[in-house]
């Protein structure tokens, strides 16, 4: 993966620099034309300037009488024909010209022969106009360079001076800008490459440690965790998310263990019970007497795993995607009671007494009523199982904002801080070694199931004695609405 973003980076950065040295080097190749068409300007300027110093109405510097300027102006042509291999004529408006045709003809017979008298003289009008002349041009079909300058004496045009020259003269010399900006780019990509190879492989090395990581988990071992303190800012805040994850997968993976020794346990215990006394009745090792007595206690074990196994298909069916909530509205007070009524015989065994506190009755709630007595079942069948004989409960329905609170409070023996926090735990009860019978650990597991899908919640209370457990419902609409009502009413009368 690292070879292929690093063949990507690299394609795209010879792409791009590519492309601006192009772009470079048509900039550099036009500011170089240009700078030699001044420099032939300048050089016709200065011939123009000594042809002006003699009498050009005689132009005898054409006909020896000034041999000085004559030896000058012959001086400075041949220097420009020798850099620019230029043909150059100088001529005045009497039509008389200097040139160095011979000289051309002689070195490049082609360039000689594809000038135009024709061009030449169209060009010769303009600048006699007094005007420069510097442009490209075609003479005979051929690319060619022109400068004109007219060369002025008192005000007034005397002549001109034309210099011709092949475009690659003026356009060669190529090789002298691609050079330096091939090796300057070069350079460029070879210091951008190293400092893009640096740092894809900072980002990158986080990213490996993601990926081993990923795989360690894949293969079991969810104790794998990556540093969250290296790479950019994104890679930084990817780790941390992969350690969250991975921290809630260990733990989903710890509870999964914990559930199936918890549940394996649970089964087991009757089951060993059972097979342990039908045996002991079948080999003869339990009397005939006492058969109906250990008939008995099978028949008890029966009925715990029988109802372990509702509990944890109970529990299954909440847990399914499917699973769904059928809301009606209904009197939650009315369903605490009839809970009541249902427990009435464990309640008079133990001689308790229960304490319905309805301060919102009748308190109609939008909710599954069905799942809702099955918590409040649950509720009342923990508070019965540990409070001790005499004990008291009480059942609270208020309100709490726009939802109604129900509270199933005992005087029992309470909860150890210690446990609190794991009261909602699958198969976690307070009496650690799961011996004594007492239940199977899932109630309160399926009643926050329960109020999880509502959109609720329940939590454990602080109380000075006893236990206590509040859940909130949604309280229904309508009746919400018309107590609202007549609570303005009753303010207004007031």
């Amino acid at each position: 993966m690292f070879a292929r973003i690093m063949a990507m980076v690299l394609a795209g950065m010879v792409l791009v620099t590519i492309s601006l040295s192009s772009i470079w080097v048509v900039t550099l190749r036009q500011q170089q034309i240009n700078a030699r068409l001044n420099t032939l300007t300048e050089e016709a300027r200065e011939i123009a300037y000594l042809a002006a110093r003699n009498d050009a109405s005689t132009m005898a510097w054409m006909m020896g009488a000034d041999m000085d300027t004559q030896f000058l102006i012959s001086w400075k042509s041949e220097r420009v024909y020798q850099d620019y291999n230029a043909y150059i004529v100088v001529v005045d408006r009497r039509g008389r010209v200097m040139d160095n045709m011979a000289t051309a003809i002689h070195d490049d017979p082609d360039f000689a022969s594809s000038l135009n008298g024709r061009e030449l003289r169209d060009l010769l009008i303009e600048v006699m106009g007094g005007g420069e002349v510097s442009l490209r041009t075609s003479i005979g079909g051929a690319p060619t360079f022109t400068v004109g300058v007219p060369f002025v004496r008192n005000g007034t045009v005397l002549g001109a001076v034309l210099i011709h020259t092949g475009a690659q003269t003026v356009e060669g010399g190529i090789n002298e800008v691609i050079l330096p900006v091939v090796l300057v780019a070069t350079l460029i990509t070879m210091i951008l490459g190293l400092a893009m190879f640096i740092f894809i492989r900072r980002i990158m090395k986080p990213m490996h440690a993601l990926t081993d990581a990923s795989r360690a988990m894949s293969e079991g071992d969810f104790s794998a965790r990556v540093n969250a303190e290296m790479g950019t800012a994104e890679i930084k805040e990817m780790a941390a998310a992969f350690n969250l994850m991975a921290e809630k997968v260990s733990a989903q993976d710890l509870s999964r263990r914990e559930f199936v020794a918890n549940v394996s346990h649970e089964l087991r215990s009757p089951i060993t019970s059972i097979a342990g006394f039908v045996q002991g009745i079948l080999d003869g090792t339990i009397p005939p007497e006492e058969h109906m007595k250990y008939l008995g206690v099978v028949g008890q074990e029966t009925g715990r795993l029988n109802r372990l196994i509702e509990s944890l298909l109970a529990l299954s069916r909440l847990e399914r995607e499917d699973a769904g909530l059928n809301l009606t509205r209904f009197d939650m007070c009315e369903l605490l009671r009839r809970c009541v009524i249902r427990r009435v015989n464990d309640l008079e065994e133990k001689h308790m007494d229960v304490e319905c506190d309805f301060r919102e009755d009748p308190c109609r709630v939008l909710a599954d009523m069905d799942r809702m007595e099955q918590v409040a079942v649950n509720l009342l069948d923990n508070a019965v199982k540990f409070t001790p004989e005499g004990g008291r409960i009480t059942l609270i329905t208020r309100r709490a904002g726009n939802r109604a609170e129900i509270v199933v409070m005992d005087n029992g023996i309470g909860i150890a801080p210690e446990d609190r926090g794991r009261i909602f735990e699958r198969f976690f009860t307070v009496d650690r070694a799961h011996t004594s019978g007492r239940g199977t650990g899932l109630g309160l597991s399926i009643c926050q199931r329960i109020l999880q899908m509502h959109g609720e919640s329940i939590r454990l209370l602080d109380t000075d004695e006893g236990a206590a457990f509040a859940f909130t419902l949604k309280l229904d609409t309508e009746v919400r609405e018309i107590t609202d009502g007549r609570d303005r009413e009753d303010q207004g009368k007031d």
